[in-house]
């Protein structure tokens, strides 16, 4: 059955709640703009931007969790469960084997840009112009 209850933008509210079904039912395309991370302070005087979607490559910094503080480079991005997996950030399992932690992206801080797409780059370059 086809759920009827996914919005197509999102006009804010107040009430919690509200904000978490919006965030469990948007569909894909808008979940991207949900994974906005800020940026480190050299980042921002360069860029004239607080924040930015996070994409792989981005080298970041753990802020929160058990993972406070320690660096590595995103090597996946989830978008269907709105998590990130960043190289070098592990857990072991039971058996001994190793799996990726999945952070969220508002708890990180990204120390360096992945610049490969030029589209962002040119986004980025307007952006901090305008500044």
């Amino acid at each position: 059955m086809k759920n009827t209850n996914v919005a197509k933008s999102y006009n804010s509210s107040v009430q919690g709640r509200k904000q978490r079904k919006f965030r469990a039912l948007a569909p894909i395309h808008l979940r991207r703009k949900l994974f906005g991370a800020n940026l480190s302070k050299d980042l921002r005087k360069r860029y004239g931007k607080r924040s930015i979607s996070v994409v792989k490559g981005d080298a970041i910094r753990v802020m929160r969790g058990q993972f406070t503080g320690q660096k590595g480079k995103i090597s996946i991005i989830n978008a269907k469960k709105l998590k990130i997996y960043v190289e070098g950030i592990q857990r072991s399992k039971r058996d001994g084997t190793k799996v990726n932690v999945p952070i969220d992206p508002s708890n990180v801080q990204i120390t360096e840009l992945n610049l490969d797409d030029k589209k962002r780059m040119n986004m980025l370059e307007r952006k901090g112009a305008k500044k």
